[in-house]
């Protein structure tokens, strides 16, 4: 592969991580490709599954959108049974929301999904290459929360 600049690498990413993102997404269940969850749903079940259940502000944290667009998003999972209510007994404006069992089924269905087309698709890179594509993707990860803290404080 030739050298590239900086810029250069950037618009070869910009062009190809839709097509891999895509991509990805199709495969994860009929559920999602058929439109009936959303991406922005199954990042919240996947969330709610690990924690059991959560705030609503915890969850429009997480997801960097407003308590109210979080409303909307929730309420679409409740409506589709992958999601319920749960109010504070002593205090009713705390909302929680916790996944059904259906949409904990969702969720595992989806990581086993994603796991294969993983195993799939790195399957047919080196061991070296796999090791070396984890590690650039660690740095990203550790890297991004610094480059948020950034962009929220410049915007």
């Amino acid at each position: 592969m030739p050298q590239l600049s900086l810029t250069e690498f950037a618009d070869k990413i910009h062009e190809i991580m839709p097509v891999i993102i895509r991509e990805f997404a199709r495969r994860q269940t009929d559920e999602l490709y058929k439109g009936k969850v959303t991406l922005p749903q199954i990042l919240i079940l996947d969330f709610l599954d690990k924690k059991g259940e959560s705030k609503m502000k915890d969850l429009a944290h997480f997801m960097g959108v407003s308590t109210a667009a979080m409303t909307g998003i929730v309420e679409r999972l409740v409506k589709s049974g992958y999601a319920v209510r749960i109010f504070d007994p002593q205090d009713r404006r705390i909302i929680k929301i916790k996944p059904t069992s259906p949409g904990s089924k969702l969720v595992k269905k989806i990581s086993q999904k994603r796991r294969q087309m993983i195993i799939k698709i790195f399957g047919e890179i080196s061991e070296s290459e796999r090791r070396d594509y984890l590690k650039i993707l660690m740095h990203i990860y550790d890297i991004l929360p610094c480059l948020l803290n950034i962009a929220s404080i410049i915007w």
